[in-house]
């Protein structure tokens, strides 16, 4: 998804006390879905709980009509990368499942995602986790004052490729606030050094999707984005602060 302009948006105190209430929010309805990943559930009775808790939070599900989009998480399945729609799909024993889930409170966003094991895995599977996951945290490290954007997307396309996986490149994380995808665009490759120096008060959603096999995905007419070659995906974003004593990340429970 792409950003709305290129001003970036430094929040102020006031400000940052709703944003931590919706990035809690959205932790907690994140957590709630995992809680319902299991065999024989399918994607659209964990959408539900999603929306439920969120509504239950006296706050609205971000995704829900964005852009069109129809439900009020998105969930992926084995090789859709992000913005799978849920529907009538029976998660079985060895899927995995990556959970994107924003809610807003009093006009400001959350957003995070991770991607759950659906019972027991195979073992590149769960490496494929490991590494995304780790990936995330190495960029968050790299998101410090005096920083620039593209030592984050540097940290994640390094880290990832050492392992032999792939980064997604068609697709970006973002400022975050009072609109959902604000300014800067993330991107999860790129060289250290460029872009934007980081200031406290940004607030950043910061995704990266890695790819067992290659980097190139397929985007269908519903939005849904696939790999090409149909290897396995993985998706984990937190929505993160900057500071001058450095990254906090909101959407940490």
């Amino acid at each position: 998804m792409r950003t709305q302009d290129n001003v970036i948006v430094l929040k102020n105190r006031s400000e940052l006390e709703l944003m931590k209430v919706a990035c809690r929010i959205s932790a907690e309805a994140l957590m709630v879905g995992g809680e319902a990943v299991k065999p024989g559930a399918t994607t659209a009775s964990i959408n539900k709980v999603i929306h439920r808790f969120i509504l239950s939070q006296n706050a609205k599900p971000s995704f829900l009509r964005y852009n069109g989009f129809p439900a009020s998480t998105c969930i992926s399945v084995n090789n859709e990368v992000i913005h799978g729609i849920p529907g009538s799909r029976v998660l079985k024993e060895g899927d995995i499942v990556s959970i994107d889930v924003g809610a807003c409170y009093k006009g400001f966003h959350g957003d995070n995602a991770y991607t759950f094991p659906v019972g027991e895995i195979s073992g590149e599977a769960k490496v494929l986790l490991e590494v995304a996951e780790k990936s995330l945290y190495l960029a968050i490290e790299a998101a410090k004052t005096g920083n620039r954007l593209g030592d984050i997307s540097h940290t994640v396309e390094s880290f990832v490729e050492s392992t032999g996986h792939s980064v997604v490149k068609e697709y970006v994380g973002h400022g975050i606030g009072r609109i959902m995808h604000e300014a800067p665009e993330i991107p999860n490759f790129g060289k250290p050094g460029r872009g934007s120096r980081l200031a406290a008060g940004m607030t950043l959603a910061i995704e990266p999707m890695v790819n067992i096999g290659k980097e190139e995905v397929d985007t269908l007419k519903n939005g849904a984005v696939l790999t090409k070659d149909g290897s396995l995906s993985a998706h984990f974003e937190h929505t993160v602060l900057i500071t001058d004593n450095g990254p906090v990340i909101m959407t940490k429970l």
